[in-house]
């Protein structure tokens, strides 16, 4: 299989990109208008936020996550196995990083191929076999490959502003009066917030899905074995159920960037970032028959 260019991803990025840079104006502007706090705070702040996250987010990332940087002479196997894949990927070596939890999970992070970060969790490098590991390696690098683990990374971004409004915009309105009359605009402008907030979600959503089947179908193309993924995919959910409830709720706002999902409870499943583990594991299992009959 050779890698070819993802147009559909391509597409559905600039698609959310355009929506979301819509949605921040509109955004900015209901603060501008119903915030008793000057224009020139709003933008400072919200501009500060954007910087930090476009050249921080990896960091929070992992920090999020109780992950550390990892050196080769610590995890040998694990720098061989990204250095190898990374050259079959053709690009440069990420940074490497260990969570330790019993999740097993794995994920990407950073805003571009030069300053790439993949992670994986003690637990899932304990549930692995050789070839599967390769497999969830293989589907991270295809993120950072395809870029879109960078949009992602941008597209938070406003759903974050915006939750952080609907917890803590009551501060902001200081017990005065705005030129909206009373408390009246702070009141629209968390409403217009959670509005922001979930439209943000469902493009995120949208978004992420279709991505993590253009990964599955990198990482195929990278170790050439798409039953190796359908298996660690299989492995991975099935283990969820093992994992300590709160290990799963500590780190289930990580969902997005996950290979699979934590998905506990009804709502959770109700609003899940990734398409279903069965549907994934179909999928490979037809591109392995391409393959065979190749």
């Amino acid at each position: 299989m050779e890698w070819k260019t993802d147009w559909g991803l391509r597409g559905r990025m600039a698609f959310t990109m355009f929506l979301l840079f819509a949605l921040y104006v509109v955004f900015v502007g209901a603060l501008v208008a119903f915030l008793d706090v000057g224009n020139l705070t709003i933008l400072l702040m919200l501009g500060g936020f954007s910087i930090a996250q476009y050249f921080f987010s990896d960091k929070l990332a992992l920090r999020s996550m109780g992950a550390r940087e990892v050196s080769a002479e610590e995890y040998p196997d694990l720098h061989r196995r990204i250095e190898r894949l990374s050259q079959q990927a053709d690009l440069p070596k990420p940074t490497v990083a260990v969570a330790d939890t019993q999740v097993p999970n794995a994920f990407a992070t950073g805003r571009n191929k030069k300053n790439a970060t993949v992670a994986v969790t003690t637990g899932l490098l304990r549930a692995l076999d050789d070839d599967e590991l390769d497999g969830v390696l293989a589907h991270e690098l295809a993120h950072v490959k395809n870029r879109d683990v960078m949009v992602m990374t941008i597209a938070s971004f406003l759903a974050t502003i915006a939750l952080f409004i609907l917890r803590w915009g009551w501060l902001f309105g200081g017990g005065g009066r705005n030129r909206q009359g009373g408390g009246a605009g702070i009141f629209v402008a968390i409403i217009a917030s959670l509005v922001v907030w979930v439209v943000s979600f469902l493009l995120i959503r949208a978004l992420s899905r279709y991505r993590e089947f253009a990964a599955d179908r990198g990482a195929a193309v990278i170790t050439g074995k798409p039953s190796a993924l359908a298996s660690a995919l299989a492995t991975i959910d099935g283990r969820m159920d093992r994992v300590p409830e709160r290990d799963l709720r500590e780190q289930s706002e990580m969902n997005a960037f996950f290979i699979v999902p934590i998905s506990k409870g009804t709502i959770a499943r109700l609003f899940r970032t990734h398409p279903r583990t069965e549907k994934r594991i179909d999928r490979l299992r037809a591109l392995e028959r391409e393959l065979e009959t190749a």
